[in-house]
């Protein structure tokens, strides 16, 4: 690797519509919306643009199609400053999409299409295999098919990185995956299912999910919303932080914010309690931040 810190995200774009309403529809039922409009997405498109964000480089290796929905999010990365050189341009399959509906309290619920994340495999990483030699710390999620994240994940172990594994959205995760996965980040929900615990909705039952998901993983972080956030690092040793009290606005795309700005300064160097606070207060600006300013 070379001395200059990189961050390499292999994942997910989305083209993402966001519809706003007063609440999201029950089953059967018609809301009337206020307003809609387009946005770039997907968890690993999200994460690049906020590891960039803070000035390390970063780059993105993803798949979308050669349409309308493709450009938008390409020209997005480049934008905010993210190496865009190994996103395919796959005309196989579409790009990538989600719908998501916020209600008045700025919460919100998605259905996502895959597309074309779902071709993300050896091919991808081997036209990118000079960038993942120099990667510091490797960003994934659950969005693209687990076999493609454990190719990529022993590419970049092999060459000295780490690997940060986003379980997001909560599915059972292969024994070859778990083996080389240096920080798992959960929220609440992914962490109840992965440790097998009950509801968790404290800092405290964040930090008992952590306890038990550190049997398996060298470092275990579990975010809990309003709650904070609690981890076990390496050494075994407890971090629990505090939330940062804000106004809501909208908590769409937090957890990739936070995400995004840990994995830049544990790149950087610093210590895990470090780089927590650190995407602590990063969730919490977006959280704040009116969707129409982001």
């Amino acid at each position: 690797m070379t001395s200059t810190p990189r961050v390499t995200v292999f994942g997910s774009l989305h083209y993402d519509i966001a519809v706003f309403g007063p609440a999201r529809p029950r089953k059967g039922e018609t809301v009337t919306g206020s307003a809609w409009h387009p946005k770039s997405g997907g968890k690993g498109g999200n994460q690049a643009v906020s590891a960039a964000k803070t000035g390390i480089a970063t780059s993105m290796i993803g798949a979308v199609a050669a349409d309308d929905f493709g450009r938008f999010l390409i020209d997005n990365l480049a934008r905010k400053g993210v190496d865009h050189r190994f996103v395919a341009r796959d005309a196989r399959r579409a790009t990538g999409m989600s719908v998501a509906i916020f209600d008045d309290e700025g919460d919100y619920g998605a259905v996502i299409v895959s597309g074309s994340n779902l071709d993300l495999g050896e091919s991808h990483l081997e036209a990118a295999s000079e960038v993942l030699a120099e990667t510091a710390i490797l960003v994934l999620q659950n969005e693209i098919p687990d076999a493609a994240n454990v190719l990529a994940a022993r590419r970049v172990k092999a060459a000295g990185g780490l690997v940060l594994l986003n379980a997001a959205p909560a599915r059972p995760l292969s024994d070859a995956l778990k083996s080389l996965v240096d920080i798992l980040v959960v929220n609440a929900i992914e962490a109840e299912m992965l440790a097998g615990v009950g509801v968790v909705e404290t800092l405290e039952g964040a930090l008992s999910a952590a306890r038990i998901l550190k049997t398996s993983y060298p470092q275990v972080v579990v975010t809990a919303g309003g709650a904070g956030v609690a981890a076990v690092d390496a050494d075994g040793r407890e971090i629990t932080i505090d939330p940062v009290k804000v106004k809501v606005e909208s908590t769409h795309g937090a957890g990739d914010e936070f995400i995004g700005m840990l994995a830049a300064q544990t790149a950087r160097g610093l210590s895990l309690d470090r780089a927590l606070a650190d995407a602590n207060t990063a969730a919490a600006h977006l959280v704040a931040t009116p969707e129409s300013e982001r």
